[in-house]
């Protein structure tokens, strides 16, 4: 008797890996986009409470997900591919990475990370999140109030627990920049012209040290790419899946 099994282990899953406080919310304009013969589906690993560091929810995100993988992280997801990849490069087909950076954590960074933790421990999200929609977002999206509110709504909701867990793994991630001249699977890596949290630097940096990467700046764009320029992700995303012959070229 032959059974068939419900993922062929020569076949890559493509797992969409969110970034700090964020959910499926994130990738919903990607998903439905994406080959179904790739099985895309959205990781909740870094969300769960055992997930202290980044490298715990790599880890995870490998255990999860049987056979070899295609990573797409943004922001804290990307850096989770990142590491993903370091841990287990045989099992990384491809990585795709949006709005992120492979640099460890600045003092003024971490500072007003520690300031914000503070106050999610008081009860005080909205006083910090909301200020941020002018960091997350262009200043033509930041005035589109459902692109906001669904933001809001996944940050808000995600507790203030999580989103203390999941900036002290921030604070403490490892240096990439280390480990990413030995990635050798096809990469792509996009950024906002105008991400005020992970500037178009952090994003060339790691295009420079990863051999053969695909590097493109999104205009009219900040740090929330997948929700700002959907239909201009999806055809990176797309492109990014043909090079390495996971879903069909286009012309």
């Amino acid at each position: 008797m032959t059974t068939t099994p419900s993922h062929t282990p020569t076949v890559p899953q493509l797992v969409l890996i969110p970034g700090l406080a964020a959910d499926a919310t994130m990738w919903q304009a990607q998903l439905p986009a994406m080959p179904a013969a790739l099985q895309p589906v959205v990781a909740t690993a870094q969300a769960r409470p055992g997930a202290l560091r980044i490298e715990d929810m790599a880890a995870l995100v490998l255990a999860e997900y049987a056979g070899p993988l295609l990573l797409c992280g943004a922001s804290m997801g990307g850096m989770i591919a990142m590491e993903a990849a370091r841990q287990a490069p045989e099992r990384v087909a491809g990585l795709a990475l949006l709005g992120t950076t492979a640099r460890p954590e600045t003092p003024d960074m971490r500072a007003l990370r520690e300031a914000a933790m503070e106050l999610f421990k008081q009860g005080k999200l909205r006083e910090v999140i909301e200020p941020n929609v002018a960091f997350a977002f262009h200043p033509a999206n930041a005035a589109r109030p459902a692109l906001v509110q669904a933001y809001l709504d996944f940050v808000l909701g995600a507790g203030a627990e999580q989103l203390v867990r999941q900036n002290r793994a921030v604070i403490h991630r490892p240096d990439a920049r280390v480990h990413l001249p030995q990635v050798a699977c096809p990469t792509l890596v996009v950024c906002g012209a105008a991400d005020q949290l992970t500037p178009p630097e952090c994003s060339a940096e790691i295009a420079a040290l990863i051999p053969g990467a695909s590097y493109t700046v999104l205009d009219d764009c900040g740090h929330m790419l997948t929700m700002e320029q959907p239909e201009a992700v999806n055809q990176l995303l797309l492109r990014w899946l043909a090079q390495g012959g996971w879903a069909p070229k286009s012309e």
